[in-house]
């Protein structure tokens, strides 16, 4: 298939059952298969896009990939503005490192401990995406399109959204789906299993704050499996780690409390896909041939958010693209849009940290 046969739009009322059978393909705490909490969520996300919600930093946005052709829904990605307020803080462990010596014996030791910690004026974070098995490989990498389009949308509406942004990556889970850090951890001071808990914090975190310990949790007491899982990705979720280090996103040794994943940040204007996205005229001179040069297209129609990826080439200062694309996008030439090129510059490298004593007790 072309580039032209799939784009992007903002979920509508009507795509509750195609995201509901999306849902079911992987589980999301942001993408419930649930009917009502999805119907709720899509509700809340076209009421985002219109900016009839007050409080910008209380939307969400749910973003769906489409097949022109037939109009299936194969995709879904999701922004929500900010992750953590100060009725639902959001909560991670901080891992750190401790120092202690004893003058009487001479020895001493670099602990690693888990600290929890909360947030109530969090960053936006892009999350759950969903891309349907039948169309992962596809030569136009629907699933890049599904994620960079969020980044373009956060570029359009800027003040929308807060100056870090967060993506909490999935770690090993084993074969029933369960987190060793969360049995190692959650479960001794909740008695509830990993699912019961998550599904619970969706809307109140009372019981992490009141039952977990105040202080630290000494990584060395908990058994080597876990120890090692710490901060690591599911094998499934490598791809997206590396996608999100080339576009300057780091690892700030935060994980999650629940299922022990990674918590990956960028400062928003320095995230390489946001600061090379830019506005441009639509040339009304159409582009008549394929290029190496592709981008991703982004722009408004009637409150509804739509991009699409095409060949595009600068000419006499305004942007050309095909037809096909200007058909899709569904706006006249001469119109604004975004583009973001996909020949994305690579971040630059942060200085390596000093190196650090590991002592076999952390």
């Amino acid at each position: 298939m072309s580039e032209e046969h799939f784009f992007i739009r903002s979920a509508r009322e009507d795509d509750l059952e195609a995201l509901l059978r999306l849902s079911e393909l992987v589980y999301f705490i942001n993408l419930p298969s649930d009917r009502e909490i999805l119907k709720e969520k899509i509700l809340k996300s076209v009421a985002s896009f219109n900016g009839m919600l007050e409080d910008k930093f209380e939307r969400e946005y749910i973003l769906v990939l489409e097949n022109a052709e037939d109009h299936s829904l194969v995709g879904t990605s999701m922004i929500i503005a900010r992750h953590g307020s100060p009725t639902v803080p959001h909560m991670f462990f901080e891992l750190k490192e401790i120092h202690k010596y004893s003058e009487t014996i001479h020895t001493g030791f670099i602990h690693k401990v888990l600290r929890l910690r909360y947030d109530h004026d969090g960053p936006t974070e892009i999350g759950a995406l969903v891309l349907h098995p039948d169309y992962r490989g596809n030569a136009q990498k629907l699933g890049r399109q599904l994620s960079f389009a969020r980044f373009l949308f956060i570029k359009m509406r800027r003040r929308w959204f807060k100056d870090r942004i967060l993506s909490e990556l999935m770690p090993p889970l084993t074969e029933n789906g369960e987190s060793i850090l969360w049995e190692a951890v959650g479960r001794r001071f909740t008695n509830l299993s990993y699912t019961e808990a998550d599904l619970l914090s969706r809307k109140n975190k009372e019981f992490v704050t009141t039952l977990f310990p105040k202080g630290d949790i000494y990584t060395c007491l908990l058994p080597g499996e876990v120890r090692d899982a710490i901060g690591k990705v599911g094998k499934e979720t490598e791809p997206v780690k590396h996608m999100l280090e080339r576009i300057g996103f780091q690892w700030k040794e935060h994980i999650d409390p629940f299922d022990g994943g990674p918590h990956y940040w960028a400062e928003t204007d320095k995230i390489s896909l946001i600061s090379a996205s830019k506005k441009y005229k639509v040339s009304r001179e159409l582009l008549k041939r394929k290029t190496k040069d592709i981008a991703l297209i982004g722009c408004f129609v009637n409150d509804e958010f739509r991009c699409v990826q095409a060949s595009h080439e600068i000419y006499r200062g305004n942007l050309m693209i095909p037809k096909v694309a200007l058909e899709t996008l569904g706006i006249p030439a001469g119109d604004f849009v975004y583009s973001m090129p996909l020949a994305e510059k690579k971040a630059e490298k942060a200085d390596p940290p000093p190196r650090r004593m590991v002592s076999a007790a952390s």
